[in-house]
């Protein structure tokens, strides 16, 4: 592949070797308890300035200023960063869940690598499928998150929304076999209706046979029969916490949003808000326009 070629839809394959090293370089200065606001400083000086990571990353900086968190400047930056990205930060930023953020990096440093070596629709949603099963977070914001992105089309996007609604009723195995060129050939050869143009085959026969010999099964040994038998990605298993080492950057990222609320409290005791701000911050994300 040649320099800045893009790889189908989405970003170029350098935005996401450098978006990976962006959360390589949060993960090691997280580790280090080093201050968000210095990591984003440090890695942003690393970035390849060819790309348009810098410019987020500002942005990013700025939104956590204001509110200690990432996930309202990723949402904002919807045509930089997915919506499953987004989704998988701003669940990581649940103080109600029990989703680390540390996690949330290394889900995200992978899902990248997957992206830069061309990935495919199938293997896309089965590493976030995975993800979603593995991690326990919620199924339907996360299959909202996942239509949008790009690497999804039409067929896909309607399998999504359809599916979204029947997660929990439907077993896991089906909704892919279901979907097979597997379960064409098995309709075919018994003479059984098969499904309409509406419904395309999603994944291939040898998926297809995969799925149908786990239904009923606990859904980690499809997962892990489709990454031994086909190469599809591994999701990063849920991390033993050291309570004592995990404790100093949770505390750090709670700190930090205080800091963000404090200094709200201190503008407002002063005679008010400033708000001129944040309309400039809303109505401003970067466009990374050439």
């Amino acid at each position: 592949m040649s320099d800045g070629e893009n790889q189908g839809p989405g970003l170029e394959v350098e935005e996401y070797i450098e978006q990976r090293h962006f959360f390589e370089g949060l993960q090691s200065g997280l580790d280090d308890n080093r201050p968000m606001q210095e990591i984003l400083k440090s890695v942003r000086d690393e970035i390849l300035v060819t790309t348009k990571l810098p410019l987020a990353i500002d942005f990013m900086a700025s939104e956590l200023k204001h509110s200690g968190l990432f996930h309202p400047a990723m949402k904002r930056l919807g045509h930089y960063f997915t919506g499953f990205q987004t989704f998988i930060i701003e669940s990581s930023e649940d103080e109600r869940g029990k989703f680390d953020f540390l996690a949330g990096l290394e889900i995200l440093k992978l899902e990248v690598k997957l992206r830069a070596e061309h990935a495919t629709p199938q293997s896309l949603f089965l590493f976030q499928f995975e993800t979603v099963c593995r991690h326990r977070l919620k199924y339907d914001p996360a299959f909202v998150a996942m239509a949008q992105d790009p690497m999804y089309n039409e067929d896909w996007q309607r399998f999504l929304e359809i599916n979204r609604r029947r997660i929990g009723l439907i077993d896991i195995a089906d909704m892919i076999y279901l979907r097979s060129q597997h379960y064409i050939t098995q309709q075919t050869r018994r003479g059984a209706k098969l499904p309409g143009p509406d419904f395309p085959p999603l994944f291939g026969e040898r998926e297809g046979r995969i799925a149908l010999a786990n239904r009923n099964r606990d859904p980690m040994l499809l997962f892990s029969a489709l990454q031994r038998q086909l190469g599809y990605p591994k999701v990063p298993l849920k991390r033993k916490v050291d309570e004592a080492s995990f404790l100093i950057p949770q505390m750090m990222r709670r700190m930090e949003r205080m800091e963000a609320r404090i200094k709200l409290l201190e503008d407002e005791g002063r005679g008010g808000i400033d708000l001129t701000k944040f309309y400039e911050k809303e109505g401003n994300p970067p466009r990374f326009d050439d």
